[in-house]
Formats: C-alpha cells, sequence, structure tokens
C-alpha cells in the first residue's frame, strides 16, 4: 500500500494504476486538481423572488485569477492558476510541490435576456458569489378569435 496525502498518491499513478492514463489521446491529467478535478468549483444555486444567486467555491484563488463572461445566454466562469516552477525556496529544496499550472472553468445558461450589467459578481474567502435576475416569462400572445359556445 503506497502512502496518501489528501486522498492522492505520493507517488506517480502512471505506473501503478491505468497504463493507458499516460498518453494524452487516452487521458487528461489536471496537475493543480489531479484526479479530483470534477469536485472543483462546487456551485449552489438559490433562487429568489425576482433573481438567482450562484456561491461558486473557488479555494486557492485570489479575485485576479478569476473571469466571469456571459455570451449568448452562458455565464462561463474560468479560474486559472500559474505558479512559477523556477522559483527558488530560501528556506531549501522543495520534496514535493503540488501546486501548478492549469486552470478550470464551468458554464450556466442563464438566458439571452440576462445582459452583463445585470449580472453583480463578489469574491470573498475563496466563494464567489453572483446575481441575476430572473427572465421574464414572454407573454403568450393574445387570440383575437371568438370561440364559438
Amino acid at each position: 500500500m503506497l502512502p496518501a496525502l489528501f486522498n492522492e498518491k505520493l507517488f506517480n499513478d502512471m505506473f501503478f494504476s491505468d497504463p493507458f492514463s499516460f498518453a494524452p489521446a487516452f487521458g487528461h491529467h489536471n496537475p493543480v486538481f489531479g484526479k479530483h478535478a470534477k469536485n472543483m468549483m462546487k456551485t449552489d444555486v438559490r433562487e429568489l423572488d425576482n433573481a438567482y444567486e450562484l456561491d461558486i467555491d473557488l479555494p486557492g484563488f485570489s479575485k485576479d485569477e478569476v473571469k466571469i463572461e456571459l455570451d449568448n445566454g452562458c455565464l462561463t466562469i474560468s479560474a486559472a492558476k500559474n505558479v512559477d516552477k523556477d522559483e527558488e525556496d530560501k528556506k531549501g529544496q522543495y520534496i514535493r510541490r503540488e501546486r501548478c499550472t492549469g486552470e478550470c472553468s464551468r458554464s450556466f445558461y442563464i438566458g439571452e435576456n440576462v445582459t452583463p450589467k445585470d449580472v453583480t459578481a463578489k469574491f470573498e474567502n475563496g466563494i464567489l458569489q453572483l446575481t441575476f435576475p430572473k427572465a421574464q416569462p414572454e407573454k403568450a400572445p393574445e387570440s383575437k378569435m371568438i370561440s364559438i359556445a
């Protein structure tokens, strides 16, 4: 049994688990989040009377590393982490470095009637909070026909 830190094996899984994971064509390895990338950007969606609120977990990211884009009703949140691997530590030599360069993103369809000025964003303590109005339901056209009784 291999030692584990934070449910990640201390040694490279390439040699011990899936033999095809080492080839880029067969598997994708995200060095920032490891095998748990799918668990990143956990989101809570809250419905209010006239708006929606999204609380998105982005631990370890700063406000400058987060980008929000709204295009054709699709709200995309992306976060990119850049760590310089050539940086030297004056206190000693690194034995293991788990902080690397990478990015994650997530998209939500919020409706084509919402504009970027309608979305408010706040980033505090690793949580991005987005608020946007509910799309107003389109009114059905009134019928000009008279029913026969």
